[in-house]
């Protein structure tokens, strides 16, 4: 360890500070490719897409263009927030009949059986003619550099890889062209993507239709019929984003939003209403009475996203009593009265994605998330254009009673999750924390951190986090020895970390607008390889 001279003491970088613009990302090239966009007189949405399409070359096991997008997004001019679901649908013959006729009690994990339509091509198109000033030509330029040219590996890169290994030596197509030597390509290095430069090529001239109705859609057709998936081009064609309300709540004076069902956005608002029944604050940080609190509202919050989030389209929702004040109440009743509530231990998802957030001198807020959901996704790597398709589909239930049993296009449940931040009726705060299952808790500490422990952007995301996970908690080692005891003396199973990452804490990027001055102010995880630029 280490000690700053000023401020925390253990924050391993400070805050970024600064005027015109600002781009946090998980990747280095990433954040310089949106600055770029930003000084070449894009505005946040150009360079949202720009970073977003980067970051399918240099984190091509996070994402891709098969995978999906989710955003919020603030208009600077207007003052107006939207969201956007891009996530993509089942296929049109996809029904729980058709699944069990095939001899499986789920979805597999992966393979053509668990790939939904992608929707991250059309949500960048979206985003672009809605709010953005440049073409795609123009936004996806730099992507096509590195795709081209090749882009060193970096060091979390690296290591993701290798874990996606055995996946990538299922499929002859993605060993050749995603492996070297039947190995992940180590740390630094120089790797190149032809097919996925052409691709982003062709997207640049023909846009979106080239990938929903053009020679993309049918290149993915002919690659589901010879391996057996049940997407056709006319799912594809018929695939349409939508621009949605976002849901929110207030704590301790902030106004929080999220994407509504059929992400898992709600699951960070509960959780909120419940810690606010309490005074987090006079717990401690990373204490052992705050952590087992938070366990177990994230245990109430958890029962409730398996039983009710779903396409909102299939069913209805009860969205507003669970964001109810009146039920957080009920619900921190029950975590008073017992020393471990009674809840389902809930569906624990692996899988990671990334999430990146621009700001410009504007006003102007892109907080939006891109992901395949798993580690290269389904694992199917269609031939000749670099793109593997996601495996969202395998988040279906095949219980025909279940909210989140498959049917014809129909969305899935969806861990992606990005947030904004009001205060007095501003944006405040525009972030995410990554990490599939992780993702509503990692919100939730980085809020507490910020809002009733004081922490500025950069140290809320980097201070140690924990997470509950399958009726046990894992505790990043920062938390302390004293800590772990007391909660296993009070029943928890402390987790072990195993591999390094058998139970991943998810990865934070943030940028926090000061009320007063209007600067920017970027926090990145240091669990990532990636930094917040600003000019």
């Amino acid at each position: 360890m280490f000690d700053r001279p000023s401020g925390y003491r253990q924050q391993t970088r400070s805050v970024i500070h600064a005027a015109r613009g600002m781009v946090a990302t998980s990747q280095p090239l990433a954040s310089a490719a949106g600055i770029e966009i930003l000084q070449s007189g894009g505005n946040a949405f150009d360079a949202a897409v720009a970073v977003a399409a980067v970051l399918c070359v240099v984190e091509p096991m996070m994402t891709g263009l098969g995978g999906d997008m989710f955003a919020l997004v603030h208009d600077g001019k207007t003052g107006t927030i939207e969201g956007l679901n891009a996530s993509g649908r089942s296929a049109a013959m996809a029904s729980v009949e058709a699944y069990r006729s095939m001899g499986y009690e789920q979805i597999p994990d992966h393979g053509p059986l668990s790939v939904s339509v992608p929707g991250v091509v059309d949500g960048w198109a979206q985003l672009l003619a809605k709010y953005g000033t440049m073409s795609f030509k123009e936004v996806l330029a730099p992507a096509i550099r590195y795709a081209e040219n090749g882009f060193p590996v970096s060091e979390m890169v690296a290591y993701y890889w290798s874990k996606a290994e055995p996946l990538l030596r299922k499929s002859a197509e993605a060993s050749r062209k995603y492996l070297m030597n039947g190995k992940a390509p180590a740390e630094g290095t120089l790797f190149k993507q032809p097919d996925l430069a052409a691709t982003l090529k062709l997207l640049a001239e023909q846009g979106k239709n080239a990938f929903y109705q053009g020679k993309i859609a049918d290149q993915i057709e002919a690659f589901m019929i010879r391996e057996g998936g049940l997407l056709r081009k006319s799912d594809f064609a018929s695939h349409q984003s939508d621009w949605v309300e976002p849901i929110s709540t207030t704590y301790r004076g902030h106004s929080i939003l999220e994407i509504p069902p059929n992400g898992q956005g709600l699951v960070v608002l509960e959780m909120l209403n419940i810690l606010e029944q309490f005074d987090v604050a006079s717990m401690g940080h990373n204490s052992a009475d705050y952590i087992r609190l938070f366990a177990e509202a994230k245990k109430l919050a958890y029962a409730d996203r398996d039983r009710y989030i779903a396409d909102s389209d299939f069913a209805e929702l009860p969205v507003d009593r669970l964001l109810s004040k009146e039920y957080a109440a009920e619900l921190a009743d029950r975590i008073r009265n017992s020393a471990s509530v009674a809840a389902p231990p809930g569906i624990e998802l692996g899988g990671d994605t990334v999430y990146l957030t621009v700001v410009d001198h504007e006003g102007n807020i892109a907080s939006v998330v891109n992901s395949v959901f798993s580690l290269f996704g389904s694992g199917e790597l269609v031939e000749d254009t670099g793109i593997f398709l996601q495996n969202r589909g395998s988040l279906f239930s095949l219980h025909p009673s279940h909210v989140n049993a498959v049917a014809p296009r129909k969305r899935p449940f969806h861990t992606i999750i990005p947030s904004l931040v009001l205060k007095n009726g501003k944006p405040l705060v525009s972030f995410g924390v990554m990490g599939a299952d992780m993702q509503p808790q990692g919100q939730v500490q980085v809020l507490v951190n910020m809002i009733d422990f004081g922490m500025n952007i950069q140290e809320a995301g980097e201070a140690p986090r924990f997470r509950h996970y399958n009726d046990g908690l894992y505790l990043e080692t920062g938390i302390g020895e004293e800590t772990s005891r007391e909660l296993a003396g009070i029943g928890y199973t402390i987790l072990q970390p195993g591999d390094g990452d058998a139970f991943g804490v998810g990865g934070y990027q943030g940028i926090r607008i000061d009320p007063d001055t209007g600067v920017l102010q970027g926090g990145s995880d240091p669990r990532k390889d990636g930094c917040a630029i600003g000019f």
